[in-house]
């Protein structure tokens, strides 16, 4: 039998899809000025306060962006892989970087018509574009911050940059690749992964 932890989970994810379809949906059609919270709440069937446990905005549900929510156990085992003297960088550091972001990449799983209806509010909805990129970015620095906890670096080391720079840069391209072939079959992390790990091989054989 499903756990009561897990069902929780479970419908929280489901509520979370159906309002991130409709927010897609409707500001498609009309833009953010023609639609309410309210009345995206109720055509999900969940509370105002629920969609605010969520996301922080309605932008944020229309990119999908959910609040900080499942993602402290595998923070968690990253920062457990640094080194116990820190007086080096692990030898994993990269393998285990690479192993957090195709985690949190499967949690999300976007399907190609996920992107397409997110393409299409963009384009209604173009200041989306700011939000896009503040995300990129919080993102990223939120990352340098975990591989320099992990690895103590001080503040600022370049190479705790540059790995979340070419890894993040390495997920756009594998994404562009995954949908292209990947066309509107059910997301799957194996695939995307194995794209993933092809350009993660070629950079190391260059730099090598």
């Amino acid at each position: 039998m499903e756990s009561a932890t897990n069902l929780r989970e479970r419908r929280r994810q489901e509520s979370a899809e159906r309002l991130i379809e409709l927010a897609r949906e409707w500001t498609a059609r009309d833009g953010f000025t023609g639609y309410t919270v309210e009345e995206l709440c109720e055509a999900a069937g969940v509370s105002r306060r629920t969609f605010f446990n969520y996301f922080a905005s309605k932008e944020d549900a229309v990119l999908g962006i959910l609040a900080p929510h499942g993602d402290d156990e595998l923070t968690q085992t990253f920062l457990d892989g640094g080194s116990p003297a820190g007086d080096s960088i692990s030898d994993t550091l990269v393998d285990d970087f690479v192993a957090l972001h195709l985690a949190r990449w499967e949690i999300v799983a976007p399907s190609a018509s996920d992107v397409r209806a997110m393409k299409a509010a963009i384009e209604r909805e173009p200041r989306l574009h700011t939000r896009v990129f503040e995300m990129i970015q919080a993102n990223e620095q939120r990352d340098i911050a975990l591989i320099e906890q992990r690895e103590r670096m001080d503040a600022g080391d370049l190479r705790a940059s540059t790995l979340v720079h070419i890894v993040g840069a390495f997920s756009r391209a594998a994404a562009q690749e995954y949908f292209a072939d990947h066309g509107d079959a059910p997301p799957s992390i194996e695939h995307f992964s194995r794209i993933f790990a092809r350009r993660i091989a070629a950079a190391r054989d260059l730099l090598n």
